[in-house]
């Protein structure tokens, strides 16, 4: 259990939104690997105790991967005429308004 008196009174399973927020912040760059050690354990512990935001970790780390998964496939050859030809009506469509 942490130390810190605000983390102390943290009540996990209702907690309010500013009780979470500064965790909730930090769970992009904690699933990128983008915070000091000391950073990433605090997440760390704060995830092994608090359910919703373990849950919207989980959460965020799916779409992050359906979303890198989705990024290295490559279009059809129709689909990438469809969206070009869409994009030139739109662009004509501004030109003339």
């Amino acid at each position: 259990m942490s130390t810190d008196p605000a983390h102390r009174n943290h009540d996990h399973e209702h907690p309010s939104a500013s009780d979470c927020v500064d965790f909730l912040e930090q769970i992009v760059y904690f699933i990128d690997n983008e915070l000091d050690e000391a950073d990433c354990a605090a997440v760390r512990l704060h995830l092994d105790t608090c359910n919703p935001c373990l849950a919207k970790y989980d959460l965020q780390r799916t779409v992050k991967a359906v979303v890198a998964r989705s990024c290295s496939e490559t279009a059809p050859a129709e689909l990438r005429a469809r969206v070009m030809m869409r994009v030139r009506q739109v662009q004509i469509e501004i030109r003339e308004s």
